[in-house]
């Protein structure tokens, strides 16, 4: 069976969850219950399932059950592309998180290249009106999607980066000290700025005649202050070299790849993401996940994951029927959570109902959800 998708997933001491099995069929999935009964925990699992530290950014030690403390494991039956893989990921007490697949270690890495999983969650509905962090990340998010390796360089280009600070604080003047630490942020950092554009025009072209209840949105790279905003390797080391003496007065590296911004323009209205409604700005997201979704369909072969918390809450029911609509038409696997099945009438039986209690407890519905 082609497709991405989990068949069983299970936790151990994760969050909420003392211990839970979930047996699925590639159908999306319905999770409701009241808030606080660790409907989001599910998510938070699934999303480790791919490189970093999940939907809440968590540290390992964070996502412990208490008061046990014990560290946490997640296991999982993937489905990826015609062939199935285990894949376990847990952290012991005070540890890193490990990863193996096919019961073999490998590094996180790994998990991007037999996985794709992309989210939407309450916390980024004021992605467009907070920080350029946000929107980088959020946009990071959906090059990783594309491009696993982009993880890799972002890593290195700021662990350099965090190197040339260093000197930069010590007032460190010598220009020996800063050659070979600028060579690595201009390599990386060109390579992180190619993969951003790529993906800006992956989502472009997903978006142009897509049928989709949902607004286009004119995406764009910026910086997030006034300055230019340099791409290639030379122009990145040239920027480097020449910003020292700025630099050393704010003690830290104020150019690169790190100051980019995500811009966005509502396109039928002409309007930037900021200064459109609370609703639009929602509708926005929605659609650049699902365009993300449509693109990784074509160049992965199988549409990612999806997780998209609390999704529902905020939309009228002809726009939920239209978000469930297209979740199907991309024969995605989405975990989707709600304070109760009404929510998720409109799927019809092309769901999968779990009610999650508040004694932790899961329990899998066995009438599909009625339409």
């Amino acid at each position: 069976m082609g497709g991405l998708f989990i068949e069983e997933l299970s936790l151990s001491h994760f969050r909420s969850h003392k211990a839970a099995r979930l047996e699925l069929d590639g159908r999306p999935v319905a999770i409701w219950g009241p808030n606080g009964a660790g409907k989001t925990n599910i998510l938070e699992a699934v999303s480790l399932l791919s490189p970093g530290r999940g939907l809440r950014r968590a540290s390992p030690d964070e996502i412990a059950r208490k008061p046990e403390g014990l560290g946490w494991k997640i296991r999982a039956d993937l489905h990826s592309l015609h062939q199935l893989h285990e894949v376990e990921t847990w952290a012991e007490p005070g540890a890193s998180r490990s990863v193996k697949i096919d019961g073999k270690p490998a590094p996180q890495v790994a998990l991007g290249r037999i996985a794709r999983v992309v989210w939407l969650i309450p916390a980024m509905d004021r992605l467009w009106i907070e920080g350029a962090e946000g929107r980088r990340r959020f946009l990071d998010r959906m090059v990783m999607s594309f491009e696993p390796r982009h993880a890799e360089a972002v890593l290195a280009y700021e662990k350099a980066m965090r190197e040339r600070n260093r000197l930069l604080k010590d007032m460190v003047r010598d220009a020996h000290w800063y050659g070979a630490l600028e060579a690595q942020m201009a390599e990386h950092g060109a390579a992180i700025m190619a993969h951003r554009i790529s993906t800006l025009t992956r989502l472009a072209e997903a978006q142009d005649g897509a049928e989709t209840a949902f607004p286009a949105a004119e995406l764009s790279l910026k910086a997030s202050d006034d300055m230019e905003l340099p791409v290639g390797q030379e122009d990145l080391l040239a920027a480097f070299r020449e910003g020292r003496p700025r630099d050393l007065a704010a003690g830290r590296t104020l150019i690169g790849p790190h100051r980019a911004d995500l811009g966005a323009i509502y396109t039928a209205k002409g309007v930037p993401a900021d200064q459109c409604s609370t609703g639009e700005q929602k509708a926005l997201l929605i659609s650049l996940i699902l365009a993300n979704g449509r693109a990784l369909a074509e160049d992965f072969g199988a549409a990612p994951i999806f997780l998209l918390d609390e999704v529902a809450a905020h939309l009228d029911a002809s726009r939920r029927a239209a978000l469930y609509d297209e979740i199907c038409a991309l024969g995605a696997q989405a975990f989707m959570t709600g304070t109760g099945p009404e929510l998720f009438a409109e799927l019809g039986t092309r769901a999968m109902q779990i009610e999650v209690r508040e004694d932790a407890g899961l329990s899998l519905i066995d009438e599909r959800i009625p339409g």
